[in-house]
């Protein structure tokens, strides 16, 4: 077990519907610490450099134009082995296979507007973070 840091984007469908807060309640209860957040719009540019990695396949466009359909947050999260709790927080990417409890299960409307993003790796979550947070906006415990 060790401490680590990961990315959480809130995606436009949950800062829509106003649930940021009971999204944010879940991760609290789960253990893991929120030591940045902000909420930000992303322009198109800014959401096709973050999802670089999916540029050559088919759902790239729709899922940079849903980015920016509306505000998003995004947090650095941090606890023991926070990326592999975070994603269990999360749950499976489609909602209808995601656990009862998970924020996907509990607010995602389909396999797009899944409610949140999270870091797949301890490597990619350094990448993410350092994406959108500078050090000094970072407070670790």
């Amino acid at each position: 077990m060790s401490k680590e840091l990961t990315l959480s984007i809130i995606k436009p469908d949950a800062t829509s519907r106003n649930i940021t807060g009971q999204v944010n309640s879940i991760i609290e209860k789960s253990g893991l610490k929120i030591i940045a957040q902000k909420r930000i719009k992303l322009s198109k540019e800014t959401a096709g450099k973050f999802y670089e990695v999916h540029r050559e396949r088919p759902f790239f466009q729709d899922l940079v134009s849903f980015m920016v359909s509306g505000p998003v947050i995004v947090q650095v999260l941090q606890g023991e082995n926070a990326v592999a709790l975070y994603r269990k927080v999360m749950g499976a990417t489609n909602p209808q296979e995601a656990e009862v409890g998970t924020i996907r299960k509990e607010f995602a409307l389909s396999i797009e507007a899944n409610s949140v993003h999270g870091s797949d790796s301890i490597e990619n979550a350094k990448k993410e973070i350092s994406f959108f947070f500078s050090e000094t906006e970072i407070l670790e415990d």
